[in-house]
């Protein structure tokens, strides 16, 4: 007999914090990691009242993108079956493609970097036509900021293209979408759980890198270093972390964003352009990684809550 939660997941270390407050409450759980895994179609572990999906779109980065498209299968017989799963199909759904995140934000009304979606490098050009330079393309499928690259000119696009450098990623599908350069040097990832604000960060960009996985950020934007931010997957040199309140109406639009994507636990990301001032949101998270160091940063654990959150959820069904 299976225990009535169970974490399906997939990289190695993001999930420790969670499995050990879960452990530290004597809950019973099962691990579920999705490299090994396998199902009987409608067969599911009759004990599962809670599945919670922590499947990562950027585990095709770490060779297991096979395990995206089992995800969206075994959701999908979960939620045939009557289990409820936190995060499920609809939100993985909006979790693999940016492009439909776009095309969500528009219907929303709210603000998103104008962009086109291609599959087909050789589109590039044409495609490109009506936007501003810089522009980046990045894979549908992403995570972490996996495969985004910038181009400053159309020559620099053109010669990317005719050298066949254009990588849209695992599905074949990208987005061509103009740059935008975020006033205060820094984006705002805000996180939700259970559809209502959680917490708020700045983070800080180095111009580097385009990968602002929170758990892995090493320090505050005080300089001071953050206790096991960086054992993950490496340091993201120069980027920084602060919490931040947004206002009111930036909390509403995210959790019309969570509420319409059917995000249970999620982090929405936006930035101000520093040419207009206007929000612009880009980047919709059902695999949220809270940050590092959260007590010391945002003034308490979010796993703590997370737990809460979980353990309710069982209690109802």
């Amino acid at each position: 007999m299976s225990a009535p939660l169970a974490i399906f997941y997939e990289h190695p270390a993001w999930f420790e914090k969670l499995f050990a407050e879960l452990e530290s409450r004597s809950v019973a759980y099962d691990k579920i990691h999705a490299g090994d895994h396998f199902y009987r179609p409608g067969e599911n572990a009759t004990g599962w009242k809670v599945v919670f999906n922590r499947m990562s779109p950027s585990a095709y980065r770490r060779g297991t993108g096979s395990e995206i498209f089992h995800t969206t299968s075994f959701l999908g017989d979960l939620e045939l079956s009557g289990i409820r799963v936190i995060n499920g199909s609809k939100a993985f759904q909006f979790e693999i493609s940016k492009a439909l995140q776009l095309s969500l934000l528009q219907k929303l009304g709210l603000r998103a970097p104008k962009s086109r979606v291609l599959h087909n490098p050789q589109s590039a050009l044409a495609a490109v036509e009506g936007l501003r330079f810089p522009v980046v393309i990045k894979p549908n499928i992403g995570g972490s900021g996996a495969g985004v690259v910038r181009y400053n000119s159309r020559e620099e696009l053109a010669a990317a293209v005719a050298a066949g450098r254009i990588d849209l990623g695992l599905d074949h599908v990208g987005l061509l979408q103009e740059f935008v350069p975020a006033r205060g040097g820094h984006i705002t990832r805000v996180e939700t759980l259970n559809g209502k604000f959680l917490y708020a960060i700045n983070v800080y960009l180095s111009g580097e890198t385009f990968d602002l996985c929170p758990a892995d950020i090493c320090q505050t934007a005080q300089g001071e270093t953050l206790d096991n931010a960086c054992v993950i997957e490496g340091a993201k040199a120069g980027l920084k972390v602060e919490a931040y309140q947004p206002p009111p109406e930036v909390i509403a639009a995210i959790e019309r964003i969570v509420a319409a994507t059917g995000i249970d636990v999620g982090g929405i990301e936006y930035m101000v352009d520093d040419r207009d001032g206007e929000i612009y949101y880009y980047d919709v998270n059902a695999l949220s990684n809270f940050v590092a160091d959260a007590p010391r940063v945002i003034g308490f654990d979010p796993f703590v809550k997370l737990a809460d959150y979980l353990l309710a959820e069982v209690e109802r069904g």
